[in-house]
């Protein structure tokens, strides 16, 4: 038995601060945030319902904290081989196995029952069928399965603001999808700069993510392709008069930047350049869904 396996079976002593590290809480934010957005745009400009609005992205919240909870239990071990992962609350031992299932369980039990019980069936199921994909499609299949890896189960992290909006709406509307569609391209190339950026890692411990099975240069390009792609797809809302000129001058602008930090990291060797990009993509999608909201309470 490891000296992990070991101290997975010892008493220790876990803080609050252990089980809050679990919940993966500067991902489980930005997921948040999404949530937030969807369910702000699916109300009229200066009508939104305080109770929906806060009641159900807790409950999201909750399913994305349980999700990451579940993430931490079946990546332990890999957790443990890897620089970046291996003081995190179960790789070094800090928590134990069976209180780290009981946790997760306890999170995603009150997720659903707030979402349904509070808000809607609608919106439980899709955010069940979203830590599903997560928890258990992703990190216990696709991850190891394939270097598409991050490409399909990207699905589950990108329907956030789908649940925002059909807590409101009690509906999948054309809107929401989009907000889907926007988060689903995004995904690849911000996960692909950090993949980069810590190939080692994930070479030491036998995960095909793409810059592994396919070398650093395939993966820059394929940044690029997705980018082009992404920046495509930010432009639909204002093309479909989801949204207005405040929105579609930020998605150019912000787009244009990512659009040359990927073909900055495609042509330059420099080593800092991955970390930088995977940097910009989170300040990125935290400020287009700002500007989508600041679009929708301006002008309407």
């Amino acid at each position: 038995m490891s000296e992990v396996d070991a101290a997975m079976n010892e008493s220790v002593k876990s803080s609050w601060r252990d089980y809050f590290e679990m919940c993966k809480p500067k991902v489980v934010a930005l997921l948040i945030l999404t949530s937030v957005v969807g369910t702000v745009l699916a109300f009229p400009a200066w009508g939104i319902e305080w109770d929906i609005l806060i009641i159900s992205n807790i409950g999201i919240g909750l399913a994305a904290a349980g999700g990451a909870a579940v993430n931490h239990i079946v990546e332990y071990k890999s957790d443990a081989g890897m620089k970046r992962t291996e003081n995190r609350p179960l790789a070094s031992g800090r928590v134990t196995i069976r209180n780290a299932i009981v946790f997760a369980l306890t999170l995603s039990v009150v997720s659903m029952a707030m979402l349904v019980v509070y808000i809607n069936v609608l919106t439980a199921v899709l955010t069940f069928a979203s830590l599903i994909g997560y928890a258990v499609i992703y990190t216990m299949y696709l991850k190891r399965a394939t270097p598409q890896n991050i490409v399909i189960g990207g699905l589950a992290g990108a329907m956030p603001p789908l649940l925002g909006w059909t807590a409101v709406t009690n509906s999948i509307d054309p809107f929401g999808l989009l907000l889907v569609l926007i988060i689903f391209t995004w995904t690849p190339p911000h996960f692909w700069a950090l993949a980069i950026h810590r190939r080692d890692d994930y070479a030491k411990v036998a995960i095909p993510m793409l810059p592994v099975t396919h070398g650093v240069r395939y993966t820059k390009m394929a940044i690029v392709a997705y980018t082009v792609l992404m920046v495509i797809v930010t432009l639909l809302p204002y093309l479909a008069y989801y949204a207005g000129w405040i929105y579609l001058s930020a998605a150019v602008v912000l787009g244009g930047i990512f659009l040359y930090k990927s073909l900055e990291l495609f042509f330059t060797e420099r080593e800092s350049a991955a970390i930088q990009t995977f940097v910009y993509s989170i300040n990125y999608l935290m400020l287009l869904f700002v500007a989508l909201i600041a679009d929708h309470f301006i002008l309407g």
